[in-house]
C-alpha cells in the first residue's frame, strides 16, 4: 500500500475529491506506481504529481487508469470533467489575483508620480491665469482674458492703399479702389466668370477620366494576360482538429514532454524495443501528435536513453526512478527514428523497427 502525501490546503474541494478517488483506485488494484506507470503509459514521476494534487491528470491518462483498474470509464472520466473545470477556475482565480497585485503596484507608481508632478502643475495653472497681463479699459474689461481687448476702427481712420484695377473691373466712384463691374440684375460679373471656370475644370477632368478608361480598355489584352499569369493564391488548409487533451501535433511536439502535451496513454504505442543489460528500451509512437520518444525501464541511476530521427536527437537520463523518457520528435513514420541507451555499466544498444 503507498503512503500517500498530505494534499496541499489549498487544493480545490473538487479537485480534492477526484484525487481521492484517484488514490483509492490504486490502493485496490493492488499495484504499485511503477507498475501503474508502465500499463498506462504516462511515467511514475507523472502519477506521483498526479496522485499529489501538483497537476492534472490529462485525460488519456484517466482512461488508462480506468483499463488498468477495471473501472466504468464514464464514471471517472465524468468525475475528471469536474475536476478539470475546478482545476482551470483555480488557475482563473490565481491570474486575477496576479493581475490585481500588478495593477495596485502600477496604480502606487502612478500615485507616487501624480503627487511628484503636483507642485509642476499647480504652478503652470497658476501661469496661465496671471502669466499674461492685460492691458484694462477704464471699465476693466479685457483683465484676465489673455487677449488684448479689440479696439475699433473709425471709418477713414486708417488709410487705404490703392489696389491696381482688374481686368472686367470699373474705378470705385468713391475712390476707394476699383470695384467689379456688375452685369444686369446687379450680379457682379466674377462670380459669372468664377463659374465659367469651374465648368471648364469640370469638362477638363470628364475628358481625362473618359481618356484614361480607353487607354485601359485598348491595353486589356496585355492586363488580361498578366492577370492570368498570376499565379491564384491557394486555398489555406486549416489544420487538423486534434482530440480533447492532446496539445501539439509534428514540428510542435519537438522537444516537448509527451505527457505534458497528451501524446501518451491511449494515443502511442511501442513500436520497437530492445533489451540493454538490464534495461528495457522502446520507441514509443503517437501517430495522432505525428511524434515519437523512447523511453527506459529497468534501468539504473546514470542510464541513458537516446531518440533519433533525421533531423532531430532527444535523451533523456535515469535519477532515482527505475526509468526515463526522453522528449518528442516529430516524424511522419515510425520506422523513422530509432532508440538507443547507453547503461551506466558501459553497456549499449539501440532499436531496429519492428
Amino acid at each position: 500500500m503507498p503512503r500517500w502525501k498530505a494534499l496541499p490546503e489549498e487544493l480545490d474541494p473538487q479537485m480534492r475529491e477526484f484525487v481521492g478517488q484517484l488514490r483509492r483506485l490504486v490502493d485496490r488494484s493492488g499495484l504499485g506506481l511503477a507498475a501503474v506507470a508502465d500499463r498506462t503509459g504516462y511515467s511514475k514521476t507523472s502519477w506521483e504529481r498526479y496522485l499529489n494534487g501538483r497537476l492534472l491528470a490529462p485525460r488519456g491518462a484517466i482512461v488508462a487508469l480506468a483499463e488498468v483498474t477495471g473501472t466504468q470509464q464514464h464514471h471517472l472520466t465524468t468525475m475528471w470533467e469536474l475536476a478539470e473545470r475546478a482545476w482551470s477556475r483555480s488557475e482563473m482565480r490565481h491570474d486575477m489575483t496576479m493581475e490585481a497585485i500588478r495593477i495596485s503596484q502600477a496604480r502606487a507608481a502612478l500615485g507616487e508620480a501624480g503627487v511628484a508632478a503636483a507642485p509642476v502643475a499647480s504652478r503652470r495653472a497658476a501661469g496661465g491665469t496671471t502669466g499674461v497681463s492685460t492691458a484694462a479699459g477704464p471699465g476693466g474689461e479685457g483683465r484676465g482674458s489673455g487677449r488684448p481687448p479689440s479696439v475699433p476702427t473709425q471709418r477713414g481712420a486708417v488709410p487705404r492703399i490703392p489696389q491696381q484695377p482688374q481686368p472686367g473691373s470699373v474705378p470705385d466712384s468713391a475712390g476707394g479702389g476699383p470695384r467689379t463691374a456688375e452685369g444686369p440684375g446687379g450680379r457682379r460679373g466674377g462670380g459669372r466668370r468664377r463659374v465659367t471656370l469651374f465648368l471648364g475644370s469640370a469638362v477638363g477632368a470628364l475628358m481625362l477620366i473618359a481618356g484614361a478608361v480607353l487607354l485601359t480598355d485598348l491595353g486589356g489584352d496585355d492586363s488580361t494576360g498578366a492577370v492570368a499569369a498570376t499565379p491564384s493564391a491557394e486555398p489555406g488548409t486549416s489544420a487538423p482538429q486534434l482530440p480533447t487533451g492532446v496539445e501539439c501535433r509534428g514540428a510542435d511536439c519537438t522537444g516537448q514532454d509527451p505527457e505534458t502535451m497528451g501524446c501518451g496513454g491511449q494515443f502511442a504505442g511501442t513500436v520497437a524495443r530492445v533489451t540493454v543489460g538490464g534495461g528495457l528500451i522502446e520507441v514509443r509512437y503517437s501517430e495522432t501528435c505525428g511524434a515519437a520518444w523512447a523511453r527506459i525501464t529497468q534501468a539504473s541511476p546514470g542510464d541513458i536513453v537516446k531518440i533519433t530521427s533525421a533531423s532531430s536527437e532527444q535523451d533523456g537520463t535515469v535519477y532515482a526512478d527505475a526509468e526515463a523518457y526522453t522528449p518528442m520528435v516529430a516524424v511522419k513514420k515510425a520506422s523513422d527514428v530509432k532508440a538507443c541507451a547507453t547503461l551506466a555499466s558501459g553497456a549499449t544498444g539501440c532499436t531496429t523497427p519492428e
